[in-house]
């Protein structure tokens, strides 16, 4: 397999970090369910992060960073989650600086890559207030011009990192009159401001991530002065949105985390549980069930991954992409955490009596993910918004756009090949009917074909992979004509019908990104990746829900290869993933590995 150099930073804090499964490492898991049992903030490992230089991977290299790929990225924030998503997510909302690097001034953008790098600053995001919610035009703080700056009045909450970040992103309301016009982007530093005109909320106790500074910010004719104000007065909300394009779909990484651990530590339990004779792992349920959940992370990872490449070669279609891998991935995978822990049995529920814990904690703190930054509803809602134009826009493709489509297609999922560097004047409120991923499935079916002629692919498996796009194919063009002759609101009245429809999109997306990536990487993510069975196994277990007629007979080799494949990589302490990048060993493995060197150098 490739070594692919945008996971190498991955790698080295894995490294660095050490086996969490030792309670003596920094962030280990013993060390986060303490801090969690105590409610409490951790302060520790965010110093260390910060001495590690992590900050500097969410500054881009234009101002003065590390951030080269949201790849990279993507691969980092799993590192972090999958030890702990109350640091993991806590950390990252640095993330948040995205809306200065694309809105910003020179002076703004320098000021707060500073704050980040040299200060270890943090930032929170205040948008939603308790009795609006995500309605943000309904909001009730408000920013009143002033001479040289503006007087903020009201509150915001919920919000993470509230009372501890030392700046943090406002959105109030400058025109009453001027509704989606009357909201503007502050970007607030708190040492600036009159420590009398602004105070904290409470912390807020939650199910999960305990020890996050969930809290809130409150202002009381507190002046801003106008160089806090980002971007033009007026443009608050369009910043707020295509802010949630960037945000929205990376919170997949954080999901992607927690289900690794879910699914190591719940293998090793049945690998090691004996049962009626056998291991837990040899009775066919509980392994089919593993089985499954491995599926639902490739399936996952194709969709994060793509999006994560997405970013640097077609940020104008995120107002779909956004939504649609928010909703897909996230909502999966807490899915896939929720099955899983059927195997740990009464253990799943323990707070001590398996890997100290963590189980239990990656399950209720994943649970919050689906709601970040737009709940599910929130985003298959801004997907049903723009369902029309996609299927009209696939009605008028012609030679010329298909070609340039798949030229797209291959450096979005070619994952050896660079992306272009990342260009947020691009993004745009609606994608305009275009979504090269879906859109591309007619010539990902034709290159399938071509495949029939290359001797390193089993006839059966490009067989089956053909039948499972050629049906979502079918799927999304009855889906398409049914929007285009059907009625439709663009307000906040759909039917729960439209939903149905937006969440089978989603699924067709995940058929179309799983594909688009094994095409273009069969050659370079190793042999279990090049094979194709586990795409068979994902794209049938993508399209039947809606395609449950479709019986096609699927050799239970597959399956056995699959899980085969899952426990080397358990072995081996690599990352589940198509990119199976190398984790920090477990103390065991280190202790034969080297055991094994000293008998060779005896030798």
């Amino acid at each position: 397999m490739q070594q692919l150099k945008q996971y190498w930073v991955a790698e080295a804090l894995e490294r660095d970090l050490g086996d969490p499964g030792n309670p003596d490492n920094m962030m280990s898991w013993k060390q986060v369910i303490d801090l969690d049992e105590r409610e409490a903030f951790p302060h520790e490992i965010i110093e260390w992060l910060y001495n590690w230089k992590l900050s500097h991977y969410y500054v881009p290299e234009w101002v003065g960073g590390e951030f080269t790929s949201f790849e990279e990225f993507v691969s980092i924030v799993r590192v972090l989650c999958r030890r702990d998503q109350t640091a993991g997510i806590a950390f990252t909302t640095l993330f948040w600086s995205f809306l200065c690097w694309m809105a910003g001034t020179e002076q703004q953008k320098q000021k707060l890559a500073s704050f980040i790098k040299d200060q270890n600053g943090a930032m929170c995001l205040a948008y939603s207030e308790r009795a609006h919610g995500s309605d943000l035009i309904a909001g009730d703080l408000t920013a009143t011009k002033v001479p040289g700056g503006y007087l903020l009045n009201g509150e915001k909450w919920p919000i993470n990192r509230a009372t501890i970040s030392g700046v943090s992103f406002v959105i109030a309301k400058t025109d009453a009159s001027a509704g989606s016009r009357g909201l503007s982007l502050f970007m607030v530093e708190k040492a600036r401001l009159d420590p009398a005109t602004y105070y904290n909320l409470p912390k807020t106790l939650t199910h999960g991530v305990r020890g996050s500074d969930i809290s809130g910010i409150g202002f009381k004719d507190c002046f801003v002065p106008d160089d806090m104000l980002l971007g033009k007065e007026g443009a608050g909300l369009e910043l707020a949105l295509k802010g949630f394009q960037v945000t929205r779909p990376l919170c997949a990484a954080f999901s992607h985390g927690a289900a690794d651990t879910a699914l190591r530590t719940t293998l090793k339990f049945a690998m090691g549980r004996e049962l009626y004779g056998k291991t837990v792992f040899d009775i066919p349920q509980p392994k089919k069930t593993l089985v499954d959940a491995f599926l639902d992370i490739l399936i996952c990872d194709c969709e994060t991954i793509g999006v994560a490449r997405g970013f640097h070669v077609v940020p104008e279609q995120f107002s779909v992409w956004g939504a649609v891998v928010k909703y897909q991935v996230t909502v999966a995978l807490e899915k896939m955490i929720q099955d899983v822990s059927v195997v740990l049995g009464s253990r799943f529920y323990m707070r001590e009596e398996h890997d100290f814990g963590i189980f239990q904690k990656q399950l209720r703190d994943n649970a919050i993910i689906s709601m970040f930054d737009g709940s599910s509803i929130v985003n298959l809602h801004a997907l049903i918004l723009q369902m029309r134009s996609l299927a009209k826009h696939r009605a008028k493709r012609n030679d010329k756009i298909m070609e340039a489509l798949q030229s797209r297609l291959e450096v979005n999922f070619s994952l050896d090949k660079p992306v272009p560097r990342y260009a947020p004047e691009k993004m745009d409120l609606f994608s305009r009917g275009a979504d090269d991923s879906l859109q591309g499935l007619e010539i990902a079916i034709a290159q399938l074909h071509d495949l029939k002629d290359q001797s390193d692919v089993d006839a059966e498996v490009l067989d089956q992979i053909i039948t499972f796009a050629s049906s979502a194919l079918e799927e999304l063009n009855a889906q398409d004509e049914y929007l285009v002759t059907s009625a439709f609101e663009f307000g906040h009245d759909q039917s729960p019908e439209l939903f149905e429809l937006a969440k089978k999109y989603c699924a067709l997306h995940a058929v179309a990104s799983c594909l688009h990536m094994w095409i273009y990487n069969r050659k370079n993510l190793g042999e279990f990746f090049a094979k194709g069975e586990w795409l068979v196994l994902s794209l049938h277990r993508l399209l039947r829900s809606f395609r449950p007629w479709q019986n096609l007979t699927i050799s239970p080799v597959y399956d056995e290869n699959v899980a085969q494949e899952l426990v080397k990589l358990y072995n081996e302490d690599k990352m589940f993933s198509i990119v199976p990048f190398q984790l920090a060993k477990t103390e065991t493995q280190k202790d034969q590995t080297n055991a094994a060197s000293e008998l060779q150098l005896q030798a």
